[in-house]
């Protein structure tokens, strides 16, 4: 049988692992046809044998604006447009404020804001000419509250947060919604690297820090990366049209 997302090509950014190979995973179960874009190459073709159905692989540096518009137009062209996409490239660093310097600050506001910006004008014409399209932004718990340490990342996905909202009224009423999922701290590779930077600092060991970092969810728990998937996959139905500029956070109610 055909899945509701049959006919429509999703584009998935930092689909390599994760959230966005969940992600492309639950589209492609959908029907829709999945185009995976990351940085590294090898860890992208192991997503796309895992995800199969055709999967496409596109190995782009989101934070590159001139280099987003080629590989998007490539995919437009072999695909015949980008009726969904899914910016969920992303990354984290952590630092005192005293001690995040211009490089940290930059990086921070590059991968997660502006390459979300790079990537929805490459996409948004083709939306905009057909009439019909559906953006989610995976964002985070932290573009909705404030988190000791990682100040430029709170502030980079603050603003995801902000061009969402301010995007979904532009295009209300040309039958593209723009929505943003905000995940708690959730089982990835961003979350090791948080529990190895805990057991770096505080010599705790690697289950009492993963401990610490579930404690902010009061369900005890890290949030898994299918449970993000199906929040995304609601906001991309055909059937979830009145759905626009809202941050759905998926984290056992830490935020509400």
């Amino acid at each position: 049988m055909m899945g509701t997302l049959a006919h429509k090509h999703a584009l998935v950014t930092g689909a390599s692992r994760g959230i966005g190979l969940a992600i492309a995973r639950a589209l492609a179960d959908e029907g829709a046809r999945v185009t995976l874009a990351a940085r590294d190459p090898v860890a992208l073709q192991e997503a796309q044998l895992a995800v199969g159905r055709g999967a496409h692989a596109l190995t782009i540096d989101i934070t590159d604006g001139e280099a987003v518009q080629r590989a998007f137009a490539d995919a437009v062209q072999r695909s015949g447009g980008i009726d969904i996409l899914i910016n969920n490239a992303g990354q984290a660093g952590s630092a005192p404020f005293v001690k995040t310097d211009a490089e940290l600050w930059q990086r921070m506001i590059d991968t997660n804001l502006s390459g979300t910006y790079h990537c929805i004008q490459a996409a948004l014409p083709h939306m905009l000419a057909q009439g019909w399209g559906r953006i989610v932004n995976v964002a985070s718990t932290a573009g909705l509250s404030g988190y000791r340490y990682v100040a430029a990342y709170c502030a980079a996905k603050h603003g995801v947060v902000g061009l969402t909202r301010a995007l979904a009224l532009e295009l209300a009423a040309k039958g593209i919604t723009v929505n943003a999922v905000c995940p708690g701290f959730t089982e990835t590779d961003i979350v090791q690297e948080a529990v190895a930077n805990i057991m770096r600092k505080t010599g705790r060991n690697a289950e009492e820090a993963k401990a610490e970092l579930a404690a902010h969810n009061p369900q005890g728990r890290l949030v898994q990366p299918d449970e993000v998937a199906n929040a995304v996959l609601w906001l991309c139905l055909p059937q979830s049209s009145a759905m626009n500029g809202q941050t759905i956070a998926v984290a056992g109610g830490e935020v509400m």
